[in-house]
């Protein structure tokens, strides 16, 4: 089995399924003749082809709505957007459209389309390239938000989300795409959508995260490890639909819970999974709900990046504040 990084791993599982199914398409600026700006699409025109792997125009708007036609039509579009920060020109496809069709339909057409995009910070690019917003999918009915965590998941989910026939937002850690490798086998396999995954157990502390967040929360457990405290660590993987049921049961067994996120924290989608706690675990919990984020600041330039980013030392921190209640 060979090693991968995060982003060999997406572009294999984008070669498979396009060798599986002819109706799967890749579209998006650049991801042809150069493979797209950080290689995810390396070497897709040369095996399938200029008609299905389509350089676009500069106009994000235009990529999401020929997607939404495709998809209509019968193909499966998976779409490119370079960063998350130029993702807000293709809401207008995708709440009024792609969530939509399914239901405006009565289910005759449904709407199965990947819109993909690299997201967060950690590689010193600007603020545009940096974003963390992705609360603002999961605010609408319709669509599913996925974001990969490690290269398998990466492989595995994308597959299921090419495959699903309803739209899927895929959203991916750039700071993750090089960062560690590990074994991907190219078998085809789809990973389920719509569930957490447990990446640590533990019985004092409930850890929820995702994207390149769980890297870092990772290693903030390993030091509190070192410190007595046993903390159990979700990857929440798809952020809508949630698979709630996870992390209540991880929070009614540990009795404490800290939501790790690197959007800011006012609107962001760790303020979901505290409301829903507070409403289903109350009774289960023997301590506030807390969580560590990125500052309520623009992106700030890459010298700042590392203070505006959560640490390790900053979960670490705050999840010992958590244990200090009896």
């Amino acid at each position: 089995m060979t090693e991968r990084s995060l982003v060999e791993a997406i572009n294999l599982a984008l070669s498979r399924a396009m060798t599986e199914d002819e109706s799967v398409l890749v579209l998006g600026e650049d991801v042809g003749v150069d493979g797209g700006v950080f290689r995810a699409t390396a070497g897709l025109i040369d095996r399938f082809g200029a008609e299905r792997v389509r350089d676009t125009p500069i106009s994000e708007a235009v990529i999401a709505g020929v997607s939404v036609g495709l998809a209509a039509a019968g193909f499966r579009p998976v779409a490119e957007i370079q960063f998350m920060g130029f993702s807000l020109t293709v809401l207008d496809q995708l709440v009024n459209h792609a969530s939509r069709l399914r239901n405006r339909t009565q289910g005759r057409l449904t709407c199965p389309m990947v819109l993909r995009a690299p997201y967060g910070g950690g590689i010193h690019a600007l603020e545009h390239h940096s974003e963390s917003f992705e609360a603002l999918f999961t605010h609408i009915p319709g669509l599913r938000v996925v974001i990969p965590s490690s290269p398998r998941r990466a492989y595995g989910l994308l597959l299921a989300a090419i495959r699903d026939p309803d739209p899927v937002v895929f959203f991916e850690p750039k700071r993750l795409y090089r960062l560690a490798r590990e074994e991907v086998a190219d078998d085809g396999e789809a990973l389920p959508l719509d569930q957490c995954v447990t990446l640590r157990n533990g019985s004092d502390l409930t850890v929820v995260t995702w994207g390149a967040m769980c890297h870092d929360t990772l290693m903030a457990a390993k030091t509190l490890e070192d410190e007595g405290i046993e903390a159990e660590v979700i990857d929440v993987a798809t952020l809508r639909p949630l698979d709630f049921a996870t992390i209540l049961t991880s929070v009614e067994k540990t009795g404490r819970c800290l939501i790790v996120h690197e959007a800011v924290m006012t609107g962001g989608f760790g303020g979901e999974i505290a409301a829903r706690l507070a409403e289903h675990a109350l009774m289960s919990l023997l301590a506030p709900v807390k969580r560590v984020t990125a500052w309520d600041t623009v992106v700030p330039y890459p010298r700042h990046e590392s203070h505006f980013i959560p640490s390790p030392a900053r979960i670490a921190a705050a999840a010992r504040e958590i244990m200090e209640f009896a």
